[in-house]
């Protein structure tokens, strides 16, 4: 009888992808804050972000392959899903999200996290960063931002080459400045630029912006315990530690916290241990502290050196209670004015606006100004900035009709609750600015 062998078993067929090359996307990704098109259905979640699946698939198929051009071969969803998964990363549905850490991006990525709500780079994080870890060809890297300077900075800003200079000495000296100022004054825009300047570029993947509001905590703002969609709590971090996370693994670069009205918060509360850390001396993990909510085995909390915060300050809302002098003795503060005269007439000039509505806007308002700074119940914090006129039609014929909605819709709102009660006092004012338009 005839022996005949049984086939041998085909073999197995290599993987698409390994871990870590979609590690090495994930890591690309975040590096140059690229933006990957949406996914529909479900998310990749790691590390509290969530990415794209099949984008993630794709440009990690692309990045081993040194292909630009190759196709992930899988569609969106499960065949691509099951991928990822046998790599052990987490697929979840995708659902509304504000921002990584919010209150709204709880649930599993409190679960995937836990482990990571302080600063301070892993064994992990240390290699993943090790410069030994060969970068994708540079067809695949996007243009790098555009370049930003002191030079391009004033030409978009309202102050002087000296009080940018000023400006700038104050962060670098603190790393944390607060920009305080009547509404209008363009606190929140230079807040930005300050940010680019000190990186060089217009980097805004280095850059975080919250607001602070009366219902921002400490829990928002630091960590805090927050339920999930299966009713568990878990620790989800905040803003804070999340920003200071990057900063640390990235030592060489600076990057930015960006508070748009600090004082509409409970300040002290809403800062908690950073009272103490944002002091330049306090910088670092020779002097990192155990936050209230950690467990004994987590490490400390500390703020990078180079971690740099820029708040603003608007000086004319009533219902805020001043900073406390703890605070304030940790920031640098640069004031800023209402600016109605060179920068505003230029601007002005260069979009078209004949030149006599441009002359009415500056002396109208240098008036209405002084007016206010003279008043017993107002004073200079509540003068009205130049910002409400700083994007003026693009046809001259229509900055007449631009400048009467202006003074209509905008100014005389705000001067109705200067003077609410002397409704009159208000009405005249309205009158003076809108007296010689036509």
């Amino acid at each position: 009888m005839t022996d005949v062998s049984a086939p041998a078993p085909p073999a197995p067929a290599a993987p698409l992808l390994t871990r870590e090359q979609v590690l090495r996307a994930l890591r690309l990704v975040e590096r140059e804050g690229r933006q990957l098109p949406p996914s529909t259905v479900y998310e990749l979640l790691y590390r509290s972000r969530r990415y794209p699946p099949r984008a993630v698939a794709e440009l990690a198929y692309r990045l081993a392959h040194r292909d630009p051009k190759i196709r992930w071969p899988h569609p969106a969803g499960q065949p691509t899903n099951a991928v990822l998964e046998a790599l052990d990363f987490t697929i979840v549905a995708k659902r509304p999200i504000l921002a990584a850490g919010s209150a709204q991006d709880q649930g599993q990525a409190a679960e995937q996290q836990a482990e990571d709500l302080y600063t301070g780079p892993t064994s992990a994080e240390k290699l993943a960063a090790s410069p030994t870890v060969a970068e994708p060809a540079p067809t695949y890297v996007s243009s790098p931002p555009p370049a930003y300077d002191d030079k391009t900075a004033l030409g978009e800003l309202f102050i002087s080459k000296e009080e940018l200079a000023a400006a700038l000495a104050g962060l670098r000296r603190r790393r944390a400045l607060l920009l305080q100022g009547p509404p209008g004054t363009g606190k929140t825009f230079l807040a930005r630029r300050l940010a680019w300047l000190l990186l060089g570029a217009q980097d805004d993947s280095r850059i975080e912006l919250v607001q602070f509001h009366p219902s921002y905590g400490y829990e928002d703002f630091v960590l805090g315990f927050r339920p999930g969609p299966d009713g568990q709590f878990g620790l989800v971090p905040g803003v804070l530690p999340l920003l200071c996370q990057r900063a640390a693994a990235d030592p060489e670069r600076p990057y930015f916290l960006l508070i748009d009205e600090l004082n509409r918060g409970n300040v002290a509360r809403i800062f908690g241990e950073l009272l103490v850390l944002l002091e330049p001396s306090q910088r670092g993990p020779a002097h990192a502290l155990r936050l209230p909510y950690a467990p004994p085995e987590e490490p400390l909390f500390y703020v990078p050196e180079n971690l740099y915060v820029i708040g603003t300050l608007n000086l004319a809302d009533r219902s805020l209670a001043p900073l406390d002098y703890a605070l304030r003795r940790r920031f640098a503060f640069v004031t800023m004015q209402p600016q109605f005269g060179g920068a505003l007439q230029e601007l002005l000039h260069a979009a078209r606006v004949p030149g006599p509505l441009a002359a009415h806007v500056a002396e109208r308002m240098a008036e209405l100004n002084q007016t206010i700074a003279d008043d017993p119940d107002l004073g200079p914090d509540f003068a009205v900035g130049h910002s409400y006129f700083c994007a003026p039609p693009a046809a001259p014929a229509e900055a007449a009709a631009w400048l009467r909605l202006v003074f209509e819709q905008e100014i005389g709102p705000l001067l109705a609750d200067y003077w609410r009660e002397q409704p009159a006092t208000a009405a005249a004012h309205q009158r003076r600015l809108l007296q010689g338009l036509q």
